[in-house]
């Protein structure tokens, strides 16, 4: 054991708990609120430091973290450049979740819808000839729970939504299909979550659903794809409707 002054420098040394992530956190949403806008350089390491009442090698954790997704840039001399939004990988389940609402904007959200349109229907008819018995029994079990969620359980029904979604993009057989899921699985969380909260009722989303669920159990292709491009449409409509109330709009 550690004589008492060595032991108590021993443990002022290590690392505060969360410190270096509470503090990526808190950079990040400076950030996205526009304290430290794109094409703007971030404060001295000195500064920040001070500001934070932590140290350089916190700082520069976070800094490399920043910049590993996309929203800074170090510069020899020059300091830190906060980067142009379209530049951020916005994909990242940190980033998303470091600055919320703050970036799940109406661009990115129909950014995702329109990705959703690309894959999914062709995902879906593909499911209906290749999904295992398993797979097929997954989905129900995850249309299950959202049928069964309680109104105002909104978490538990996108949650039961998301894992409907991965599992037909598993079932298509896809394996890049399987890749993409994996890299938008966090924005399209996302993207749910907002919606779902949208609508005062979950009961037409669930019917889709369920005829999609039906639809790989007859192994009928056309019935799947069509279902996948109502879930679809139902989504935009949602998504109209959300940003027409909050005085916005998203592109086309």
């Amino acid at each position: 054991m550690l004589p008492a002054e060595p032991q108590a420098r021993a443990l002022a040394s290590r690392p505060r708990p969360r410190v270096g992530r509470d503090f990526v956190v808190a950079l990040a949403r400076s950030i996205v609120e526009g304290r430290f806008p794109e094409g703007t350089t971030l404060p001295r390491e000195q500064d920040l430091c001070s500001e934070f009442s932590i140290s350089r090698t916190v700082v520069r954790e976070a800094l490399k973290t920043l910049e590993s997704k996309g929203v800074v840039r170090s510069r020899a001399r020059a300091g830190t450049l906060v980067r142009a939004r379209v530049e951020w990988n916005l994909l990242d389940a940190d980033l998303l979740d470091w600055m919320g609402d703050a970036v799940v904007d109406a661009d990115l959200l129909a950014a995702v819808l329109e990705a959703r349109r690309a894959i999914e229907p062709f995902a879906a008819e593909l499911a209906a000839s290749r999904a295992s018995l398993a797979e097929i029994t997954a989905l129900h079990a995850a249309w299950e729970a959202m049928r069964d969620a309680e109104p105002g359980e909104d978490d538990a029904f996108t949650a039961a939504d998301a894992e409907f979604h991965r599992i037909l993009l598993r079932a298509s057989g896809n394996r890049v299909f399987v890749q993409l899921s994996g890299i938008i699985d966090a924005a399209l969380t996302r993207a749910l979550d907002r919606t779902n909260r949208s609508v005062e009722s979950h009961l037409h989303t669930v019917k889709v659903h369920g005829r999609l669920v039906e639809a790989l159990r007859m192994r009928d292709g056309a019935a799947a794809r069509a279902a996948s491009f109502e879930m679809l449409e139902t989504a935009q409509i949602d998504l109209l409707r959300m940003f027409g109330k909050e005085g916005s709009a998203p592109h086309p």
